[in-house]
């Protein structure tokens, strides 16, 4: 199968690049051209900014030509794979890529309790309520890879590590705020590195749609916060990136093909765009000639065997339970559909699928000046 994703040039590489310029050991390659930049500039303060949702060709929609993020874009690359946040800002914040995290989709398959969990809530898929199951958190803090940068910066002590998100602990409760400690942070002595994470565009675009004049607003916002927040700061690097575009949606119901639905061994999993498929031994075949003659016009299937073959979740030591989170098969948006099955929300606007508009971020770099 054709993999898009390119993983020398990606987000995990952008966070590699990080690691080496903090004295951190990295699995994966550096971006040469961002080692340069790191290397010659050496900032007191290294910022990234991550905008969920603002992909690359969306950028290019909703801001103009001379717009701030527009030139200080140095060029578009690729998220990983599934281009959904669960993979991707784990990819960000690591270094590593989603088949070492074992962070694949918003929903996954935990086999050591037998149950389709979603991910970031520790709940059952379907559970409306979000209640956290204890075998859940227990099994995610077991197997996932998730500590920091951040978190092995302040381990090793020679720099300094923060986070800032609007949720957890310390959580900032407007943007505003959010870039009031980013710049705070930067004033204070001492080599540091700062991750930033705002919920938007992405958080709107699913609710309206990615197209919509509130879209354009929200970016143009972004565009502006950033640029005054660069103009204030001094020894500092910010990198603003996304870890996945949008694409507007239509909405295909399982429930409404019972032949397929009747093939199925448990819930679907993974994200509506990456389709996990997990298949009773007897209806495998019966199952492929159902799905091709439903959906092929959409979505590209692809049996497991190949899709760990061609090392689609990234390269680097499996996570144990990598396998085991993985179905028979393996569908993959390239229009503008959706699979959903029970527990699947319905939304305007949606990623993880396989068109530009999704996999395509922008690797935006802003020199401030020096002291």
């Amino acid at each position: 199968m054709e993999v898009k994703n390119n993983y020398n040039e990606c987000l995990t590489n952008l966070a590699c690049s990080i690691r080496k310029y903090f004295n951190l050991d990295y699995k994966h390659n550096t971006l040469d051209y961002i080692d340069k930049i790191l290397e010659e500039y050496k900032p007191k303060n290294v910022v990234t900014i991550l905008c969920d949702g603002m992909g690359s060709n969306i950028l290019d929609r909703m801001l103009d030509k001379d717009s701030f993020l527009i030139k200080n874009r140095l060029k578009p690359i690729t998220t990983v794979f599934p281009a959904t946040t669960t993979a991707a800002t784990t990819s960000m914040m690591t270094g590593l890529n989603p088949c070492e995290t074992g962070m694949l989709g918003w929903d996954m398959y935990y086999k050591g309790i037998d149950k389709t969990i979603t991910v970031f809530m520790n709940s059952e898929k379907g559970d409306s309520e979000y209640k956290p199951l204890d075998e859940a958190i227990e099994y995610y803090n077991k197997y996932m890879k998730r500590k920091t940068i951040n978190e092995e910066i302040n381990e090793k002590g020679l720099y300094k590590g923060y986070s800032l998100f609007p949720f957890g602990d310390k959580a900032y409760s407007t943007l505003d705020e959010m870039y009031e400690k980013i710049e705070k942070i930067c004033n204070e002595d001492g080599k540091k590195y700062i991750y930033a994470y705002d919920t938007d565009p992405d958080n709107t675009m699913h609710k309206i749609g990615c197209d919509k004049p509130e879209i354009k607003e929200i970016i143009k916002d972004i565009n502006r916060k950033i640029e005054e927040l660069s103009n204030k700061l001094i020894d500092t690097i910010i990198f603003v990136v996304a870890d996945h575009g949008h694409h507007n949606v239509e909405n295909i119901f399982i429930k409404d093909y019972p032949d397929v639905e009747e093939c199925l061994l448990r819930n679907t999993s993974i994200e509506p765009r990456a389709v996990n498929f997990f298949i009773k031994p007897d209806k495998k075949e019966k199952f492929v000639k159902l799905f091709n003659k439903y959906f092929s016009k959409d979505f590209d299937l692809h049996p497991m065997e190949d899709v760990i073959e061609s090392k689609l979740f990234g390269d680097g030591k499996e996570n144990e339970i990598f396998r085991d989170a993985l179905g028979d098969y393996l569908a993959i948006g390239k229009t503008n559909k959706t699979l959903l099955y029970t527990g699947s929300g319905e939304l305007k606007s949606h990623h993880a699928g396989y068109t530009d508009d999704e996999i395509l971020i922008p690797l935006i770099v802003i020199k401030t000046k020096k002291r």
